[in-house]
């Protein structure tokens, strides 16, 4: 059986009060769900458009369904809601990569 790689892409404006303890606590929930990161932040820079994040991250996932079984999950419910707390995020979910 043959698995259509999935990405997800946030993009994030962080707010200053963000802490440390955002980033550590998304990690294990991730590959719990057999996801990976492909890109943590990192520098960026737009060629076209009018879009500007201040930082990107891509994560990896066997399918659709891995990816927002991920995202719902009940261990991410607490970090999810301090994301949403301490920085603006767009995210969506891509097939193929």
């Amino acid at each position: 059986m043959i698995c259509q790689p999935t990405s997800s892409l946030k993009s994030k404006s962080p707010i200053p009060r963000a802490t440390k303890n955002t980033k550590s606590s998304r990690g294990p929930t991730v590959e719990q769900h057999g996801g990976k990161y492909i890109v943590r932040g990192g520098a960026c820079e737009m060629l076209e458009g009018d879009w500007n994040p201040k930082r990107i991250v891509i994560l990896q996932f066997q399918n659709m369904e891995r990816a927002k079984a991920w995202l719902n999950c009940p261990e991410y419910a607490e970090p999810r809601k301090m994301r949403h707390r301490t920085a603006k995020t767009r995210m969506i979910v891509v097939e193929g990569l």
